[in-house]
Protein backbone atom coordinates (compact mmCIF):
# COMPACT_ATOMS: atom_id res chain seq x y z
CA UNK A 1 0.00 0.00 0.00
CA UNK A 2 1.39 3.53 -0.94
CA UNK A 3 1.79 6.27 1.34
CA UNK A 4 -1.03 8.17 -0.55
CA UNK A 5 -3.59 5.21 0.16
CA UNK A 6 -2.77 4.53 3.73
CA UNK A 7 -3.34 8.57 4.45
CA UNK A 8 -6.43 8.01 2.79
CA UNK A 9 -7.66 5.69 4.99
CA UNK A 10 -6.79 7.07 8.01
CA UNK A 11 -10.53 8.26 9.29
CA UNK A 12 -11.31 12.67 8.56
CA UNK A 13 -11.74 12.78 12.51
CA UNK A 14 -7.94 12.18 13.05
CA UNK A 15 -6.87 14.85 10.62
CA UNK A 16 -9.49 17.48 11.86
CA UNK A 17 -7.28 18.42 14.84
CA UNK A 18 -4.05 18.48 13.10
CA UNK A 19 -5.59 20.68 10.40
CA UNK A 20 -7.46 22.96 13.01
CA UNK A 21 -4.20 23.39 14.84
CA UNK A 22 -2.18 24.56 11.66
CA UNK A 23 -4.53 26.91 10.31
CA UNK A 24 -5.20 28.61 14.02
CA UNK A 25 -1.21 28.82 13.71
CA UNK A 26 -1.37 30.50 10.53
CA UNK A 27 -4.55 33.00 11.76
CA UNK A 28 -2.01 33.59 14.21
CA UNK A 29 1.12 34.47 12.12
CA UNK A 30 -1.34 36.48 10.14
CA UNK A 31 -2.39 38.57 12.90
CA UNK A 32 1.74 38.76 14.22
CA UNK A 33 2.26 40.44 10.63
CA UNK A 34 -0.80 42.86 10.51
CA UNK A 35 -0.12 44.03 14.42
CA UNK A 36 4.08 44.63 13.15
CA UNK A 37 2.97 46.66 9.88
CA UNK A 38 0.20 48.84 11.68
CA UNK A 39 1.72 49.21 14.72
CA UNK A 40 5.46 49.54 13.74
CA UNK A 41 6.04 50.17 17.40
CA UNK A 42 5.85 46.13 17.25
CA UNK A 43 8.71 45.65 15.68
CA UNK A 44 11.09 48.02 17.64
CA UNK A 45 10.55 48.27 21.23
CA UNK A 46 11.02 44.62 21.96
CA UNK A 47 14.67 45.24 21.34
CA UNK A 48 15.00 48.87 22.87
CA UNK A 49 17.94 49.10 25.04
CA UNK A 50 19.33 51.45 27.33
CA UNK A 51 22.13 52.64 24.52
CA UNK A 52 19.22 53.76 22.67
CA UNK A 53 17.30 55.60 25.28
CA UNK A 54 20.44 57.43 25.79
CA UNK A 55 20.73 58.39 22.42
CA UNK A 56 16.73 59.12 22.42
CA UNK A 57 16.91 60.89 25.26
CA UNK A 58 19.52 63.04 23.85
CA UNK A 59 17.52 63.56 20.50
CA UNK A 60 14.19 64.22 22.34
CA UNK A 61 15.68 67.14 24.37
CA UNK A 62 17.84 68.61 21.12
CA UNK A 63 14.66 68.57 19.08
CA UNK A 64 12.35 70.77 21.96
CA UNK A 65 14.52 73.30 22.13
CA UNK A 66 13.77 74.29 18.68
CA UNK A 67 9.91 73.29 18.62
CA UNK A 68 9.26 75.24 21.43
CA UNK A 69 10.16 78.85 19.87
CA UNK A 70 9.46 77.38 16.52
CA UNK A 71 5.80 76.40 17.98
CA UNK A 72 5.34 79.62 19.43
CA UNK A 73 6.37 81.73 15.96
CA UNK A 74 4.48 78.93 14.05
CA UNK A 75 0.76 79.75 15.46
CA UNK A 76 1.48 83.54 14.82
CA UNK A 77 1.38 82.45 11.28
CA UNK A 78 -1.60 80.27 11.71
CA UNK A 79 -3.37 83.53 13.34
CA UNK A 80 -3.75 81.96 16.43
CA UNK A 81 -2.82 82.46 20.12
CA UNK A 82 0.90 81.57 20.51
CA UNK A 83 0.10 78.39 22.97
CA UNK A 84 -1.17 77.07 19.89
CA UNK A 85 2.04 76.35 18.07
CA UNK A 86 2.56 74.05 21.58
CA UNK A 87 -0.55 72.52 21.57
CA UNK A 88 0.62 71.31 18.15
CA UNK A 89 3.70 69.98 18.90
CA UNK A 90 3.07 67.65 22.02
CA UNK A 91 0.63 64.97 20.48
CA UNK A 92 1.95 64.54 16.82
CA UNK A 93 5.23 62.73 18.61
CA UNK A 94 3.48 60.89 20.78
CA UNK A 95 1.46 59.26 18.00
CA UNK A 96 4.20 58.92 15.71
CA UNK A 97 5.80 56.97 18.13
CA UNK A 98 3.39 54.59 17.81
CA UNK A 99 2.19 54.51 14.28
CA UNK A 100 5.32 55.85 12.14
CA UNK A 101 8.25 54.12 10.52
CA UNK A 102 10.99 56.60 9.95
CA UNK A 103 13.38 57.47 13.07
CA UNK A 104 14.07 60.50 12.10
CA UNK A 105 10.90 62.27 11.01
CA UNK A 106 9.57 64.96 13.88
CA UNK A 107 6.10 66.15 13.27
CA UNK A 108 4.86 69.23 14.27
CA UNK A 109 3.60 72.76 13.48
CA UNK A 110 5.62 73.60 9.84
CA UNK A 111 5.67 77.06 8.50
CA UNK A 112 4.14 75.88 5.52
CA UNK A 113 1.29 73.76 7.37
CA UNK A 114 0.77 77.44 9.45
CA UNK A 115 0.44 79.67 6.14
CA UNK A 116 -2.16 77.13 4.28
CA UNK A 117 -3.69 76.98 8.04
CA UNK A 118 -4.48 81.10 8.15
CA UNK A 119 -5.22 80.39 4.11
CA UNK A 120 -8.34 78.99 4.66
CA UNK A 121 -9.39 79.41 8.54
CA UNK A 122 -9.64 83.03 8.91
CA UNK A 123 -12.50 83.78 11.55
CA UNK A 124 -14.51 86.64 12.50
CA UNK A 125 -13.96 86.47 15.77
CA UNK A 126 -10.51 87.50 16.89
CA UNK A 127 -8.54 84.28 18.28
CA UNK A 128 -10.72 81.91 17.58
CA UNK A 129 -9.83 78.17 16.59
CA UNK A 130 -12.45 76.77 15.30
CA UNK A 131 -11.92 76.25 12.17
CA UNK A 132 -8.09 75.14 12.15
CA UNK A 133 -9.11 72.30 14.65
CA UNK A 134 -11.79 71.25 12.35
CA UNK A 135 -9.61 71.50 9.51
CA UNK A 136 -7.10 69.46 11.34
CA UNK A 137 -9.79 66.88 12.28
CA UNK A 138 -10.91 66.22 8.76
CA UNK A 139 -7.41 67.16 7.25
CA UNK A 140 -6.17 63.87 9.16
CA UNK A 141 -9.41 61.90 8.06
CA UNK A 142 -8.76 62.24 4.28
CA UNK A 143 -5.25 60.93 5.38
CA UNK A 144 -5.80 58.03 7.11
CA UNK A 145 -8.48 56.68 4.49
CA UNK A 146 -5.84 57.59 1.94
CA UNK A 147 -3.43 55.57 3.65
CA UNK A 148 -5.89 52.68 4.43
CA UNK A 149 -6.92 52.68 1.01
CA UNK A 150 -3.41 53.00 -0.56
CA UNK A 151 -3.86 56.33 -2.57
CA UNK A 152 -0.01 57.61 -2.31
CA UNK A 153 0.29 57.42 -5.88
CA UNK A 154 -1.70 60.73 -5.99
CA UNK A 155 1.64 62.45 -4.64
CA UNK A 156 3.52 61.77 -8.08
CA UNK A 157 0.75 63.69 -9.95
CA UNK A 158 2.78 67.19 -8.51
CA UNK A 159 6.05 67.47 -10.58
CA UNK A 160 9.04 69.14 -9.30
CA UNK A 161 9.02 72.97 -10.41
CA UNK A 162 5.56 72.93 -9.20
CA UNK A 163 6.01 72.02 -5.56
CA UNK A 164 9.52 73.90 -5.94
CA UNK A 165 7.80 77.01 -7.24
CA UNK A 166 5.17 76.71 -4.50
CA UNK A 167 7.59 76.28 -1.76
CA UNK A 168 9.61 79.16 -2.86
CA UNK A 169 6.26 81.51 -3.08
CA UNK A 170 5.32 80.10 0.65
CA UNK A 171 8.96 80.24 2.01
CA UNK A 172 8.83 84.40 0.44
CA UNK A 173 5.29 85.07 1.71
CA UNK A 174 5.94 83.96 5.06
CA UNK A 175 9.29 85.64 5.42
CA UNK A 176 8.02 89.11 4.23
CA UNK A 177 4.34 88.62 6.21
CA UNK A 178 7.18 88.92 9.47
CA UNK A 179 9.29 92.25 8.40
CA UNK A 180 6.49 94.12 9.84
CA UNK A 181 7.32 92.59 13.13
CA UNK A 182 11.07 93.85 12.59
CA UNK A 183 10.13 96.81 12.16
CA UNK A 184 7.02 97.24 14.69
CA UNK A 185 4.86 98.06 12.48
CA UNK A 186 0.88 97.68 13.02
CA UNK A 187 -2.16 97.11 10.90
CA UNK A 188 -0.32 96.00 7.83
CA UNK A 189 -2.76 93.64 5.83
CA UNK A 190 -2.41 89.73 5.32
CA UNK A 191 -2.60 89.25 1.93
CA UNK A 192 1.21 89.36 0.54
CA UNK A 193 0.49 92.50 -2.58
CA UNK A 194 -0.97 94.83 -0.07
CA UNK A 195 1.57 93.19 2.61
CA UNK A 196 4.35 94.57 0.59
CA UNK A 197 2.84 97.85 -0.35
CA UNK A 198 2.27 99.16 3.32
CA UNK A 199 5.48 97.85 4.74
CA UNK A 200 7.03 100.18 2.73
CA UNK A 201 4.88 102.22 2.68
CA UNK A 202 4.85 102.69 6.50
CA UNK A 203 8.55 102.77 7.44
CA UNK A 204 7.98 106.13 8.73
CA UNK A 205 6.37 104.45 11.73
CA UNK A 206 8.98 101.93 12.82
CA UNK A 207 9.72 100.78 16.41
CA UNK A 208 13.45 101.92 17.10
CA UNK A 209 13.74 99.26 19.76
CA UNK A 210 11.90 96.23 18.08
CA UNK A 211 14.03 97.15 15.01
CA UNK A 212 17.50 97.10 16.22
CA UNK A 213 16.55 93.54 18.49
CA UNK A 214 15.05 92.15 15.41
CA UNK A 215 18.06 92.44 13.41
CA UNK A 216 20.31 91.36 16.17
CA UNK A 217 18.40 87.94 16.43
CA UNK A 218 18.44 87.40 12.69
CA UNK A 219 22.55 88.32 12.49
CA UNK A 220 23.09 86.42 15.85
CA UNK A 221 20.83 83.27 14.75
CA UNK A 222 23.18 82.95 11.08
CA UNK A 223 26.25 83.04 13.15
CA UNK A 224 25.14 80.69 15.87
CA UNK A 225 23.82 78.17 13.58
CA UNK A 226 27.59 78.09 11.44
CA UNK A 227 28.59 76.13 14.99
CA UNK A 228 27.12 73.05 14.48
CA UNK A 229 28.35 72.79 11.13
CA UNK A 230 32.30 73.31 12.19
CA UNK A 231 34.51 70.91 9.92
CA UNK A 232 37.29 70.45 12.50
CA UNK A 233 39.53 68.74 9.33
CA UNK A 234 40.89 66.06 12.12
CA UNK A 235 38.29 63.62 11.89
CA UNK A 236 41.09 60.66 11.86
CA UNK A 237 43.29 62.33 14.09
CA UNK A 238 43.00 61.31 18.22
CA UNK A 239 41.51 64.01 20.21
CA UNK A 240 41.51 64.37 23.92
CA UNK A 241 38.31 64.55 26.00
CA UNK A 242 38.15 68.35 26.69
CA UNK A 243 37.87 68.49 22.71
CA UNK A 244 35.24 66.30 22.28
CA UNK A 245 33.37 67.70 25.02
CA UNK A 246 33.79 71.40 23.61
CA UNK A 247 33.02 70.52 20.73
CA UNK A 248 30.12 68.48 21.30
CA UNK A 249 28.97 71.81 23.05
CA UNK A 250 29.64 74.16 20.38
CA UNK A 251 27.40 71.87 18.19
CA UNK A 252 24.71 72.16 20.97
CA UNK A 253 24.86 75.70 20.82
CA UNK A 254 24.16 75.93 17.48
CA UNK A 255 21.71 73.54 17.15
CA UNK A 256 19.68 75.27 19.98
CA UNK A 257 20.17 78.78 18.03
CA UNK A 258 16.49 79.40 18.42
CA UNK A 259 16.07 78.79 22.03
CA UNK A 260 19.50 80.23 22.46
CA UNK A 261 18.03 83.57 20.87
CA UNK A 262 14.40 83.86 22.44
CA UNK A 263 16.94 83.48 26.24
CA UNK A 264 18.66 86.15 25.49
CA UNK A 265 16.27 88.51 23.99
CA UNK A 266 14.01 88.29 26.77
CA UNK A 267 16.60 88.73 29.27
CA UNK A 268 17.48 91.90 27.36
CA UNK A 269 14.27 92.93 26.92
CA UNK A 270 13.32 92.18 30.65
CA UNK A 271 16.11 94.52 32.13
CA UNK A 272 15.49 97.08 29.69
CA UNK A 273 12.10 97.42 30.52
CA UNK A 274 12.69 97.10 34.39
CA UNK A 275 15.76 99.93 33.61
CA UNK A 276 14.05 102.41 31.62
CA UNK A 277 10.52 101.66 31.52
CA UNK A 278 9.55 104.75 30.29
CA UNK A 279 11.36 104.89 27.18
CA UNK A 280 11.80 101.19 26.80
CA UNK A 281 8.61 100.01 24.21
CA UNK A 282 9.25 97.03 22.94
CA UNK A 283 6.19 94.69 21.40
CA UNK A 284 6.00 91.35 23.57
CA UNK A 285 4.64 88.63 23.05
CA UNK A 286 1.77 89.20 25.99
CA UNK A 287 -0.36 86.69 28.13
CA UNK A 288 0.02 83.08 26.83
CA UNK A 289 -2.49 80.67 28.52
CA UNK A 290 -0.65 78.38 30.92
CA UNK A 291 -1.31 74.62 31.62
CA UNK A 292 -2.63 71.85 29.18
CA UNK A 293 -5.92 72.23 26.89
CA UNK A 294 -9.11 70.07 27.46
CA UNK A 295 -9.28 66.80 25.40
CA UNK A 296 -12.12 67.16 23.83
CA UNK A 297 -13.42 66.65 20.42
CA UNK A 298 -13.51 69.92 18.62
CA UNK A 299 -16.35 72.02 18.22
CA UNK A 300 -18.03 71.99 14.38
CA UNK A 301 -19.92 75.24 15.60
CA UNK A 302 -19.16 78.81 16.32
CA UNK A 303 -20.88 80.86 19.20
CA UNK A 304 -20.01 83.94 20.41
CA UNK A 305 -22.58 86.64 22.04
CA UNK A 306 -24.95 87.04 18.81
CA UNK A 307 -22.78 85.81 16.53
CA UNK A 308 -23.60 82.00 15.17
CA UNK A 309 -21.68 79.98 12.52
CA UNK A 310 -23.36 76.54 11.12
CA UNK A 311 -21.35 73.53 10.87
CA UNK A 312 -22.13 73.55 7.40
CA UNK A 313 -20.68 77.51 7.09
CA UNK A 314 -18.07 76.37 8.30
CA UNK A 315 -17.20 73.88 5.57
CA UNK A 316 -18.63 75.95 2.81
CA UNK A 317 -15.64 78.56 3.90
CA UNK A 318 -12.97 75.90 4.44
CA UNK A 319 -13.94 74.41 0.46
CA UNK A 320 -11.09 73.34 -1.17
CA UNK A 321 -8.50 73.43 1.95
CA UNK A 322 -10.22 70.11 3.59
CA UNK A 323 -8.25 68.64 0.45
CA UNK A 324 -5.70 70.65 -0.33
CA UNK A 325 -4.40 70.59 3.24
CA UNK A 326 -3.43 67.25 3.77
CA UNK A 327 -1.99 66.85 0.40
CA UNK A 328 0.46 69.56 1.34
CA UNK A 329 1.04 67.98 4.17
CA UNK A 330 1.87 64.36 2.91
CA UNK A 331 4.35 65.71 0.56
CA UNK A 332 5.99 67.86 2.77
CA UNK A 333 6.49 64.55 4.96
CA UNK A 334 7.14 62.32 2.67
CA UNK A 335 9.69 64.01 0.84
CA UNK A 336 11.29 64.82 4.14
CA UNK A 337 11.36 61.20 5.42
CA UNK A 338 12.41 59.51 1.94
CA UNK A 339 15.42 61.72 2.15
CA UNK A 340 16.45 60.35 5.45
CA UNK A 341 15.25 56.84 4.69
CA UNK A 342 17.87 56.79 1.97
CA UNK A 343 20.24 58.57 4.07
CA UNK A 344 20.28 56.02 6.82
CA UNK A 345 19.72 52.78 4.94
CA UNK A 346 16.35 52.01 5.94
CA UNK A 347 13.15 51.42 4.37
CA UNK A 348 10.20 54.00 4.80
CA UNK A 349 6.45 52.09 4.33
CA UNK A 350 4.49 55.00 2.46
CA UNK A 351 0.78 53.85 3.49
CA UNK A 352 1.75 53.86 6.86
CA UNK A 353 3.29 57.23 6.96
CA UNK A 354 -0.02 58.21 5.81
CA UNK A 355 -1.80 56.53 8.97
CA UNK A 356 0.37 57.95 11.05
CA UNK A 357 -0.36 61.60 10.03
CA UNK A 358 -3.51 61.11 10.05
CA UNK A 359 -4.18 59.79 13.44
CA UNK A 360 -1.33 62.55 14.79
CA UNK A 361 -3.95 65.04 13.01
CA UNK A 362 -7.03 63.44 14.26
CA UNK A 363 -6.25 63.25 17.64
CA UNK A 364 -3.91 66.32 17.70
CA UNK A 365 -7.69 68.17 17.26
CA UNK A 366 -8.63 66.72 20.48
CA UNK A 367 -6.12 68.87 22.04
CA UNK A 368 -6.36 72.14 20.26
CA UNK A 369 -3.49 71.16 17.30
CA UNK A 370 -4.03 72.96 14.10
CA UNK A 371 -2.70 70.17 10.82
CA UNK A 372 0.91 69.21 11.29
CA UNK A 373 3.36 67.86 9.17
CA UNK A 374 7.29 66.78 9.05
CA UNK A 375 9.48 69.85 9.82
CA UNK A 376 12.54 69.63 7.85
CA UNK A 377 15.04 71.15 10.38
CA UNK A 378 13.92 69.57 13.13
CA UNK A 379 13.97 66.52 11.49
CA UNK A 380 17.11 67.02 10.41
CA UNK A 381 18.24 68.04 14.06
CA UNK A 382 16.87 65.02 15.04
CA UNK A 383 19.01 62.74 12.71
CA UNK A 384 22.22 65.00 13.10
CA UNK A 385 22.02 63.88 17.37
CA UNK A 386 21.51 60.03 16.28
CA UNK A 387 18.39 59.39 17.33
CA UNK A 388 17.63 55.51 17.05
CA UNK A 389 13.98 54.94 17.33
CA UNK A 390 10.83 57.18 17.13
CA UNK A 391 10.52 56.76 21.13
CA UNK A 392 12.73 60.06 20.81
CA UNK A 393 9.71 62.09 19.66
CA UNK A 394 8.04 61.12 23.46
CA UNK A 395 10.87 62.63 24.91
CA UNK A 396 10.34 66.22 23.08
CA UNK A 397 6.48 65.88 23.91
CA UNK A 398 6.93 65.62 27.62
CA UNK A 399 9.10 68.90 27.28
CA UNK A 400 6.67 70.65 25.35
CA UNK A 401 4.11 69.49 28.07
CA UNK A 402 6.45 70.91 31.01
CA UNK A 403 6.68 74.10 29.63
CA UNK A 404 3.32 74.80 28.76
CA UNK A 405 2.78 73.46 32.43
CA UNK A 406 5.73 75.46 33.66
CA UNK A 407 6.59 78.42 31.53
CA UNK A 408 4.26 79.90 30.33
CA UNK A 409 3.95 83.02 32.46
CA UNK A 410 7.80 84.04 31.06
CA UNK A 411 6.40 83.35 27.28
CA UNK A 412 4.94 86.69 27.47
CA UNK A 413 7.91 88.62 27.53
CA UNK A 414 9.35 87.09 24.35
CA UNK A 415 9.34 90.23 21.66
CA UNK A 416 7.66 89.60 18.76
CA UNK A 417 10.81 90.45 16.85
CA UNK A 418 12.89 87.71 18.00
CA UNK A 419 9.87 85.30 16.93
CA UNK A 420 10.20 86.96 13.74
CA UNK A 421 13.40 86.63 12.88
CA UNK A 422 13.30 83.04 13.89
CA UNK A 423 10.91 82.47 11.12
CA UNK A 424 12.36 84.64 8.64
CA UNK A 425 15.69 82.58 9.67
CA UNK A 426 13.76 79.07 8.82
CA UNK A 427 11.66 79.98 5.68
CA UNK A 428 14.83 81.27 4.04
CA UNK A 429 16.54 77.89 3.54
CA UNK A 430 13.61 77.22 1.94
CA UNK A 431 14.46 79.16 -0.76
CA UNK A 432 16.38 77.22 -3.86
CA UNK A 433 17.40 79.61 -6.28
CA UNK A 434 19.59 76.96 -7.69
CA UNK A 435 16.87 75.29 -9.24
CA UNK A 436 16.23 78.09 -11.75
CA UNK A 437 20.25 77.72 -13.55
CA UNK A 438 19.73 73.57 -13.13
CA UNK A 439 16.12 73.60 -14.81
CA UNK A 440 17.50 76.49 -17.66
CA UNK A 441 20.38 73.86 -18.56
CA UNK A 442 18.43 70.39 -18.21
CA UNK A 443 14.60 71.26 -19.51
CA UNK A 444 13.00 74.97 -20.24
CA UNK A 445 9.48 73.74 -20.28
CA UNK A 446 10.22 72.96 -16.69
CA UNK A 447 11.36 76.62 -16.18
CA UNK A 448 8.57 77.78 -18.06
CA UNK A 449 5.87 76.15 -15.33
CA UNK A 450 8.26 76.71 -12.53
CA UNK A 451 7.81 80.69 -12.92
CA UNK A 452 4.41 80.49 -14.00
CA UNK A 453 3.45 78.48 -10.88
CA UNK A 454 5.58 81.49 -8.84
CA UNK A 455 4.09 84.48 -10.21
CA UNK A 456 0.79 83.08 -9.75
CA UNK A 457 1.56 81.82 -6.15
CA UNK A 458 2.27 86.09 -5.24
CA UNK A 459 -0.85 87.28 -7.43
CA UNK A 460 -3.68 85.04 -6.73
CA UNK A 461 -2.70 83.20 -3.00
CA UNK A 462 -0.88 80.14 -2.27
CA UNK A 463 -3.76 78.43 -1.44
CA UNK A 464 -4.63 78.55 -5.08
CA UNK A 465 -1.94 77.18 -6.89
CA UNK A 466 -1.99 73.11 -4.89
CA UNK A 467 -5.02 72.62 -7.27
CA UNK A 468 -3.59 73.66 -10.03
CA UNK A 469 -4.14 70.64 -13.06
CA UNK A 470 -0.55 68.92 -13.23
CA UNK A 471 1.83 68.78 -16.63
CA UNK A 472 1.48 64.65 -17.79
CA UNK A 473 3.52 63.29 -20.27
CA UNK A 474 4.23 59.74 -19.89
CA UNK A 475 4.64 58.93 -23.83
CA UNK A 476 7.78 61.11 -24.37
CA UNK A 477 10.02 59.58 -21.12
CA UNK A 478 10.81 59.66 -17.97
CA UNK A 479 9.02 62.38 -16.32
CA UNK A 480 6.86 63.06 -13.51
CA UNK A 481 4.59 60.99 -11.81
CA UNK A 482 6.51 57.99 -13.64
CA UNK A 483 10.04 59.52 -12.25
CA UNK A 484 9.19 58.63 -8.62
CA UNK A 485 7.73 55.32 -9.27
CA UNK A 486 10.76 54.49 -11.21
CA UNK A 487 13.17 55.96 -8.23
CA UNK A 488 11.05 54.08 -5.34
CA UNK A 489 11.03 50.89 -7.61
CA UNK A 490 14.81 51.08 -7.97
CA UNK A 491 15.44 51.94 -4.09
CA UNK A 492 13.58 48.62 -3.13
CA UNK A 493 15.37 46.35 -5.25
CA UNK A 494 18.68 47.37 -4.34
CA UNK A 495 17.17 47.02 -0.31
CA UNK A 496 16.14 43.27 -1.33
CA UNK A 497 18.12 41.62 -4.40
CA UNK A 498 20.59 43.14 -5.50
CA UNK A 499 24.23 42.58 -5.22
CA UNK A 500 26.06 43.42 -8.16
CA UNK A 501 28.93 46.14 -8.50
CA UNK A 502 27.42 47.54 -11.60
CA UNK A 503 23.50 49.06 -12.50
CA UNK A 504 22.79 48.86 -15.76
CA UNK A 505 20.16 51.02 -17.40
CA UNK A 506 18.33 50.66 -20.81
CA UNK A 507 17.48 54.33 -21.75
CA UNK A 508 16.60 53.99 -25.77
CA UNK A 509 13.05 54.42 -25.40
CA UNK A 510 13.24 57.64 -23.28
CA UNK A 511 13.08 60.38 -25.37
CA UNK A 512 12.77 63.29 -22.82
CA UNK A 513 14.21 63.82 -19.57
CA UNK A 514 12.19 66.47 -17.63
CA UNK A 515 14.09 68.35 -13.96
CA UNK A 516 12.01 65.66 -11.87
CA UNK A 517 13.48 62.60 -13.73
CA UNK A 518 17.01 63.74 -13.61
CA UNK A 519 16.49 64.59 -9.67
CA UNK A 520 15.58 61.51 -9.34
CA UNK A 521 18.85 59.82 -11.21
CA UNK A 522 20.78 61.85 -9.37
CA UNK A 523 19.20 60.66 -5.86
CA UNK A 524 19.55 57.19 -6.61
CA UNK A 525 23.32 57.77 -7.52
CA UNK A 526 23.50 59.19 -4.13
CA UNK A 527 22.03 56.24 -2.88
CA UNK A 528 23.87 53.61 -4.41
CA UNK A 529 27.55 55.69 -3.62
CA UNK A 530 27.87 54.55 -0.35
CA UNK A 531 27.52 50.78 -1.43
CA UNK A 532 29.85 51.08 -4.51
CA UNK A 533 27.65 49.99 -7.32
CA UNK A 534 27.98 52.28 -10.34
CA UNK A 535 24.97 53.39 -12.76
CA UNK A 536 25.48 53.16 -16.33
CA UNK A 537 22.54 54.55 -18.93
CA UNK A 538 22.48 52.92 -22.14
CA UNK A 539 21.72 54.10 -25.65
CA UNK A 540 20.40 57.81 -24.36
CA UNK A 541 19.99 60.38 -26.86
CA UNK A 542 22.37 62.71 -27.20
CA UNK A 543 20.22 66.11 -26.02
CA UNK A 544 19.02 63.98 -22.98
CA UNK A 545 22.63 62.69 -21.83
CA UNK A 546 23.42 67.05 -22.47
CA UNK A 547 21.22 67.65 -19.81
CA UNK A 548 22.98 64.98 -17.54
CA UNK A 549 25.93 66.62 -18.29
CA UNK A 550 24.67 69.94 -17.41
CA UNK A 551 23.64 68.43 -14.13
CA UNK A 552 26.87 67.34 -12.94
CA UNK A 553 25.93 64.44 -11.68
CA UNK A 554 29.20 62.49 -9.94
CA UNK A 555 29.98 58.77 -10.72
CA UNK A 556 27.25 58.48 -14.23
CA UNK A 557 28.47 56.72 -16.97
CA UNK A 558 27.53 56.70 -20.35
CA UNK A 559 27.19 53.59 -22.86
CA UNK A 560 26.28 53.57 -26.37
CA UNK A 561 24.61 49.74 -25.71
CA UNK A 562 24.36 46.77 -23.29
CA UNK A 563 27.11 44.84 -24.94
CA UNK A 564 29.13 47.48 -24.84
CA UNK A 565 28.72 48.62 -21.09
CA UNK A 566 29.73 44.74 -20.08
CA UNK A 567 32.77 45.21 -22.54
CA UNK A 568 33.58 48.11 -20.30
CA UNK A 569 33.10 46.55 -17.19
CA UNK A 570 35.08 43.59 -18.18
CA UNK A 571 37.67 46.47 -19.07
CA UNK A 572 37.47 48.23 -16.11
CA UNK A 573 37.56 45.14 -13.52
CA UNK A 574 39.23 41.98 -15.17
CA UNK A 575 39.62 40.26 -12.50
CA UNK A 576 35.99 39.58 -12.16
CA UNK A 577 32.98 38.10 -13.66
CA UNK A 578 31.34 41.29 -15.48
CA UNK A 579 28.14 39.65 -16.24
CA UNK A 580 27.95 38.57 -12.63
CA UNK A 581 28.58 42.41 -11.64
CA UNK A 582 26.42 43.49 -13.64
CA UNK A 583 23.26 41.09 -13.25
CA UNK A 584 20.66 44.17 -13.25
CA UNK A 585 19.55 45.04 -16.32
CA UNK A 586 16.00 47.27 -16.73
CA UNK A 587 14.61 48.03 -19.86
CA UNK A 588 12.10 50.92 -19.74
Amino acid sequence: MTEQESLQLIPAANLAPEGNRLQHLFKKEKIKLYLKKKFPIVQWFPNYSWQFFQCDFIAGMTVAMTVIPQGLAYARIADLPPQFGLYSSFMSPFVYCIFGTSKDITLGPTAIMSLMTTSFCSSSIKNDSTCALILAFVAGFIQLMMGLFHLGFLISFISGPVLSAFTTAAAVTIGFSQVKHIFGLKKIPKDFIHCVYFTFAKLDETNVWDFILGISCIISLYFIKKFRSIDWDDEDEPITFSQKVARKFLWLFGTAANAVVVIVAVSITFAIINIYPDKADFTLTGDIQSGLPPFRLPNFTIKQGNFTQTTGEIFSDIGVGFFIIPLIGIIETMAIGKSFARKNCYKLDATQEFVAMGTANILGSFVSAYPVAGSFSRTAINAQSSVKTPAGGVVTGFVVLVALIVLAPVFKYIPTAALAAIIISAVIQMVDLQIIRKMWNMQKTDLFIYFITLISSFALGIEIQQSSPPVINLELGLQFPAADYFEDTIIDMLNTTIRAHYLILDCQKIFSLDYTAIKSIEKIIAYLEPHNIYLILVGLKTKEKNKLLEANIPALQFSSSIESAIQQISEENPRIDSEEQAELIINN
